[in-house]
């Protein structure tokens, strides 16, 4: 499908609205400059408007398949993903003295999106690799860094994470995969997986897996958990891929979309593996990966927003249907369709500078290692992960929409953006677990790494007020309002916390979807960019009176019915 990769609005949210310039003068990123930074942008956009974008479709119409225990990919999708791999965009974020780039985690953050829109199915291949890099960095012995890092950097092989199993989904402590020290420095692991994507493939020469089990007489429940790399085939005495592991891929699952990418059910025999970091550390380790995974997740659902936005809008720009008032004659004449494109525009802009924001904090605290950055980095992660993925399955439906009737038809491209993104919502934890986590884990602070951020918000809503007192006054308030509510939500049990999580975390995206689209109307208060942050602050803002009263309800009406009145 045709994309046109965003970079002008990645460049103006850079030197304007998330902040990156402070991450550009620290010395950890001091050659991340802006000439440096827009070239990989604009190179980066080469690759997926030119090589990514024209495997969207193929893949949705050829999934992958298990031939004979080996997974065929679709087609075009070797080269595409050679091409990601030469281009050294799978080790952006990764230490230099294993062949990573070493950039920003911003960087990273722009460019998978880009991917992601472009081609979700493919792009979760690297994405898998960049987690696992992240948690071998942090984790792993210096032996399996040296022999792993290297190539998964340079994109010879990938990586997976090996979480879930039948019995076991968001309760991950009650996984019974189980894992044998060997007396060699190695360990036998033995279990079955399910939901791994990209769990093997037929174009690089290795898989590493990151599998969790746990070792005999461990104690119950997560903390008895431990974390090993298990790669398909092991490392020969040169360091290359050797002789197959006793593991298999059992079967793919059929999906309702993402059909490019194979999705794994997979059995470990007794099969070789490595301990990283220590006995019981697994679910430390482990939500190295993830938290990395879910600011991308956020990513790929603000991509597949952008993509279906762009979809969108070409059919809006093109189909005749109705009498108009407007120009073109085409049903972008019509106000409701207008009303969508803006709505998807907007939002989709909001969630994009959320993500953004977010990752700054993350190079922040990464290069000052500031515990104030390192809190807010952890505040913003739920909140970029599921108003990222809220908004790429809102705008797809959208999209749908404008198509109206052809919306529905499979040969348009319009549901596969809906049908691609629908699970960015659900895996790497569940939105509904990140509101959790972010009423409960991420306020133990008491609340203080969310006050700095509504003071921050609400200072520059202040100095707005001469030139954009109509913009400006909404979004103090708004701020306001979710301070209030804080207050309230760090005084409940856990219990009420948990009922009003979900309508908690949307308004706290939707207070810094103001912030971030009043930054770009000053500095842009005539063009594009304020008519859109008006749009969004006087009829998406809003929405945050009515979601801080639902967050606001208690949990009496959640559980009211009993089970058995539930089916009555």
């Amino acid at each position: 499908m045709p994309y046109h990769a965003p970079v002008d609005d990645f460049a103006f949210l850079f030197e304007h609205v998330v902040g990156f310039g402070a991450v550009q003068a620290t010395e950890r990123f001091a050659e991340a400059g802006p000439d440096v930074t827009q070239a990989i942008l604009t190179e980066a956009a080469k690759l997926c408007d030119e090589v990514l974008a024209p495997l969207q479709r193929p893949g949705d119409l050829h999934p992958a398949r298990l031939e004979n225990g080996v997974v065929r990919t679709s087609p075009g999708f070797s080269e595409g993903y050679r091409a990601i791999a030469e281009g050294g965009w799978v080790g952006m974020a990764a230490d230099p003295e294993y062949g990573g780039m070493g950039l920003p985690m911003t960087v990273t953050t722009a460019v998978n999106e880009m991917m992601s829109a472009a081609c979700l199915s493919l792009q979760l291949a690297p994405l898998m690799t960049q987690g696992q890099i992240e948690a071998l960095e942090h984790h792993a012995s210096d032996e399996i860094k040296a022999l792993y890092l290297p190539k998964l950097i340079s994109g010879e092989w990938t990586g997976t994470m090996n979480l879930t199993e039948p019995q076991a989904g968001s309760d991950v402590g009650a996984l019974s995969s189980k894992a044998e020290d060997n007396g060699d420095g190695t360990y036998s692991i033995t279990g079955q997986k399910i939901y791994i994507s990209w769990g093997d493939n037929d174009f690089t020469e290795n898989v590493c897996h990151l599998v969790l089990a746990r070792l005999p007489g461990a104690p119950a429940g997560t903390k008895g958990i431990s974390l090993f790399l298990v790669p398909r085939n092991l490392p020969d005495e040169s360091g290359n891929a050797g002789v197959a592991n006793s593991l298999k891929v059992v079967s793919l699952e059929h999906k309702m979309g993402l059909h490019g990418s194979p999705t794994c059910v997979m059995q470990y025999d007794g099969a070789t593996g490595w301990l990283v970091g220590p006995e019981g550390g697994g679910m430390a380790a482990m939500f190295t990966m993830m938290n990395n995974a879910r600011l991308g997740v956020g990513g790929q659902g603000v991509g597949a927003a952008e993509g279906a936005y762009q979809h969108a809008l070409a059919y809006a720009l093109d189909r005749k249907q109705g009498r108009t008032e407007g120009e073109t004659g085409a049903i972008i004449d019509h106000a409701d369709v207008r009303r969508m494109l803006m709505t998807m525009r907007a939002d989709t802009y909001a969630a994009r500078g959320i993500a953004l924001t977010c990752a700054v904090a993350i190079d922040m605290s990464t290069a000052t290692e500031d515990d104030r950055w390192t809190s807010r980095a952890a505040l913003l992660t739920p909140i970029a992960k599921a108003f990222g993925t809220d908004i790429g399955n809102e705008v797809a439906a959208m999209g749908i929409q404008v198509h109206g009737g052809m919306g529905f038809v499979e040969e348009t491209g319009a549901a596969q953006y809906a049908r691609d993104v629908r699970v960015t919502t659900i895996y790497e934890g569940t939105n509904g677990i990140q509101a959790m986590d972010l009423v409960a884990r991420k306020m133990m602070d008491g609340g203080e790494a969310a006050y700095q951020l509504m003071d921050e918000i609400e200072a520059a809503a202040e100095a707005a007020r001469d030139v954009l007192p109509e913009l400006a006054e909404p979004v103090w308030q708004a701020s306001e309002s979710l301070r209030e509510t804080t207050e309230w939500m760090i005084s409940q049990n856990h219990r009420v916390r948990f009922a009003g999580a979900v309508p908690y975390l949307r308004a706290f995206a939707r207070v810094l979807g103001g912030h971030i689209h009043l930054a770009s109307a000053l500095q842009d208060p005539e063009g594009p960019r304020a008519k859109v942050a008006k749009f969004y602050i006087q009829r998406l803002l809003p929405d945050h009176n009515s979601l801080l009263a639902q967050a606001q309800a208690g949990d009496y009406d959640v559980y009211a019915l009993t089970p058995e009145e539930f089916a009555a």
